[in-house]
């Protein structure tokens, strides 16, 4: 009988927008193997983490150099669990225009929240709207 991995935990600052995705994306894949998560959930919780991460540099953060993203994860055999948390001033997400209604074809803003929403089990953006928690179950066997 094989012991499973022990659940993952991570807690970090990220400071700057690139290290921060490589480290992140780095940590998470590792976790996401040795908890025998597949190539498709891989895919789709770097996606949705990097959508993440990226949204709170650029639009919670405004791109100021001097505030940081937080992220935490938590990472067993059923589900993986993450927190990105910026230092902006957050938003109502149910103002994100559909990225996919004909008038908004044009507009690049909402893929984001879009592609985490399609990708996670759950999602949720705590108030005031800096803090998103996302969480992606293991489909049944």
């Amino acid at each position: 009988m094989t012991t499973p991995a022990p659940a993952f935990r991570c807690d970090l600052t990220l400071r700057e927008l690139r290290a921060g995705i490589e480290r992140v994306q780095a940590d998470v894949e590792a976790a996401l193997g040795a908890h025998g998560y597949d190539e498709g959930a891989k895919f789709a919780m770097r996606l949705a983490l990097e959508e993440a991460v990226v949204n709170g540099f650029r639009h919670g953060n405004r791109s100021d150099p001097n505030k940081v993203v937080f992220f935490r994860a938590d990472i067993d055999g059923v589900r993986a669990w993450f927190e990105i948390e910026d230092q902006g001033p957050g938003f109502d997400p149910r103002t994100i225009p559909d990225p996919t209604e004909d008038e908004n074809l044009e507009i690049p803003s909402g893929r984001g929240v879009m592609l985490i929403k399609a990708y996670m089990t759950e999602v949720e953006y705590v108030k005031p709207g800096n803090k998103l928690r996302m969480t992606y179950r293991k489909p049944a066997a």
